[in-house]
């Protein structure tokens, strides 16, 4: 049974779950995340899902972090209101202690309330009735201009001087490439929640289209120049 089919309906979701607050990472439905762990909060956290229901929230601190980054958990900081969940589908223990695990994208979740709880890692109330559509395998790709994404996907990989394997984007469905794009963009905190928070795929393609087009413009020897 693969990951999207033991999750048919927001009923099959749990209301209480873990959360991994980590800024610049998202989570998006049918997506894959790789995840390091080696902080012992979080590896109390592995440990407990998997004896569980294996779901783990990833979600952004609301500011830059720098709480977070202190590990101290007096200091946890603010969360925002919308994450992405996933189901751990690997793990692999190292003979250092850490964890190297996977993360099978789901469905995202809106915080309803942190709660306090005895455990070193954070939980939340979720909420899941807002985005059931992301149970649904490829709900609204046939919306995507796919064209527009690649255009400007090439320019920027031209101007950054990057590579990629172009033979397994054109083999992508238009949400796996939306969401993967989406996931890997080397965008602000801002930008990268705008973009777990699109309503639509479509909305997200565009909203991708637009922020790297505002990156490439500041990129430009032209975006310097004093008119």
């Amino acid at each position: 049974m693969g990951t999207g089919d033991q999750y048919r309906t927001i009923a099959d979701l749990p209301p209480v779950i873990p959360v991994f607050p980590l800024a610049g990472v998202l989570l998006l439905p049918r997506t894959q995340l790789p995840l390091n762990i080696f902080e012992p909060r979080y590896l109390d956290m592995v440990d407990d899902v998997l004896a569980g229901r294996r779901i783990i929230g990833m979600i952004q601190p609301a500011d830059d972090a720098a709480a977070l980054a202190s590990g101290d958990l007096a200091l946890a900081p603010p969360l925002v209101s919308v994450g992405g969940a996933g189901r751990v589908t690997s793990f692999t223990e190292t003979g250092d202690g850490r964890l190297f695990i996977t993360l099978s994208g789901i469905s995202r979740f809106r915080v309803v309330e942190e709660l306090s709880v005895a455990t070193p890692y954070r939980q939340c109330e979720v909420d899941w009735s807002a985005y059931v559509d992301d149970l649904v395998p490829g709900f609204g790709q046939d919306d995507v201009e796919r064209a527009r994404l690649l255009e400007i996907l090439t320019e920027y990989l031209k101007v950054n001087n990057l590579q990629v394997d172009w033979r397994a984007i054109h083999s992508s469905s238009n949400e796996a490439l939306v969401n993967s794009l989406s996931m890997v963009s080397p965008f602000g905190l801002k930008e990268k929640q705008a973009l777990l928070e699109a309503r639509t795929l479509e909305d997200r393609n565009q909203m991708l289209i637009a922020i790297t087009e505002v990156a490439l413009a500041q990129t430009s020897p032209s975006s310097s120049t004093v008119q």
